[in-house]
């Protein structure tokens, strides 16, 4: 136990608490701010993330996370289903106002998608991710993030200008803009929400039998290699309580604030989290927009006018020029940062994962200056990132979600020869 790193952890939590109840303008932001810190925390202790949910699966054969990941899916529409099923008064009007992440269906959302896969390769994290990376991985993450921003930011015009972006090729009664899967059952049980959520269900669990299958014939190969993380989880998880009363404080000590927890309790926690931010901010989750509001803020302290960046990037000057923690997507992206590191410090881990902040070749930063640049404008193309594009559309029953899902699979084994090529070729000489 690292008495000093566990304190700081604590008293790092009991500050943010307090700056954020004492100088955040709004209840609402307050909430952002603590619903980031409990994702940034569960992220970091199931050692869990999108991008690798592909990565894992491509290098090591494994598909653990793949798996949880789609459960994750499948209750979270679960859980947007019974609020939205009874929503409507007796004029078919919504009593609650929902902003459901109903996605264009078009040429972005595949280029996006495909660009966002090829992207978070290379650096290894996603929107959210890299948030949790500036905790374990500080030098890759900045990069990454810097150019995440450009790329948001240099995407912003396009985004909001481009028919093939924002006009979809498929449309549904609710959504012109989009599919939304009850529509397609209308006069069906329940408004067609159940055969929505049954629609979803079978999708997950082809996904997760096709992820068995995968992993199965890697193991046959012999090109399944285990991840050393899930590994870790499997065997602390698994550990039984010790026999001797003198050992049993360490053991509680750690079953609490230091070991990992599996990949379905990390899986299971962020839906609870995804429903209780559904519930309260009526929206689903997103990240990577606001990256790109950062650089334009960045822009105005070097002198740009918000006049300026509104005529560039097509967002209102306004956006550019609020302050920073006015939005609470920022503040709960900020959230997430302080959740990892209040995990990282109360587990003491701190000082051991800062010495291998730079245990990368000058070479790679290159990587992840591209992972970064592409993940970022991608989301543009596609209307949103892991959470945005995917995770929450899926909840909302958005077609577009799935669509996505497969580029963005498609778009990171495409990443990853190309990355497998580079470094062989570096390994090599050449």
């Amino acid at each position: 136990m690292n008495v000093t790193e566990f304190l700081i952890g604590f008293i790092v939590l009991a500050v943010s608490l307090f700056l954020g109840v004492t100088k955040l303008a709004s209840g609402m932001l307050v909430f952002r701010l603590v619903i980031g810190i409990a994702l940034g925390y569960v992220l970091s202790r199931a050692y869990t993330g999108f991008a690798g949910s592909v990565n894992r699966a491509y290098n090591g054969g494994s598909t653990k996370l793949m798996r949880a990941m789609v459960m994750m899916f499948f209750v979270s529409s679960v859980i947007v289903a019974g609020l939205l099923v009874f929503n409507l008064n007796e004029a078919g009007e919504p009593i609650t106002k929902y902003n459901l992440w109903v996605n264009p269906i078009n040429l972005g959302l595949l280029l996006g998608g495909l660009l966002f896969g090829f992207g978070m390769t290379f650096s290894s994290c996603c929107a959210s991710g890299v948030m949790t990376d500036l905790v374990a991985d500080l030098p890759k993450a900045f990069i990454t993030l810097i150019f995440f921003g450009i790329g948001v930011f240099v995407g912003f015009p396009i985004q909001n200008s481009a028919d093939w972006i924002n006009v979809s090729w498929f449309n549904t009664a609710s959504y012109p803009k989009g599919v939304f899967l009850p529509d397609l059952f209308k006069g069906t049980p329940l408004n067609g929400y159940l055969m929505a959520v049954v629609v979803t269900g079978i999708l997950c669990l082809l996904v997760v039998i096709a992820s068995h299958y995968y992993e199965s014939y890697r193991k046959r190969q012999g090109t399944y290699h285990p991840i050393p993380s899930e590994r870790l989880q499997e065997s602390l998880n698994n550990a039984d309580a010790p026999v001797e009363k003198a050992s049993m404080k360490d053991y509680l000590f750690n079953k609490i604030f230091v070991d990992p927890w599996s990949l379905t309790t990390g899986a299971f926690l962020l839906t609870i989290l995804f429903g209780t931010m559904f519930i309260v901010t009526k929206t689903g989750w997103g990240a990577s927009t606001p990256y790109g509001h950062w650089v334009g803020k960045f822009l105005t302290l070097v002198g740009v006018s918000g006049e300026s960046l509104e005529a560039f990037t097509k967002v209102k000057a306004e956006t550019f020029t609020a302050p920073f923690f006015a939005n609470g997507t920022t503040v709960q992206n900020i959230g997430i940062a302080i959740g990892a590191l209040v995990y990282t410090l109360t587990s003491g881990q701190m000082a051991q994962t800062a010495k291998g902040f730079f245990n990368y070749p000058k070479w790679q930063y290159l990587l992840f200056i591209m992972g970064g640049f592409t993940m970022g404008f991608g989301t543009r193309l596609s209307n949103g990132c892991n959470v945005g594009a995917l995770y929450s559309p899926i909840a909302s029953f958005s077609l577009a979600g799935w669509i996505f899902f497969v580029v963005l699979v498609l778009g990171g084994i495409i990443g990853n020869i190309v990355q497998k090529k580079i470094f062989d070729a570096a390994g090599s000489g050449n």
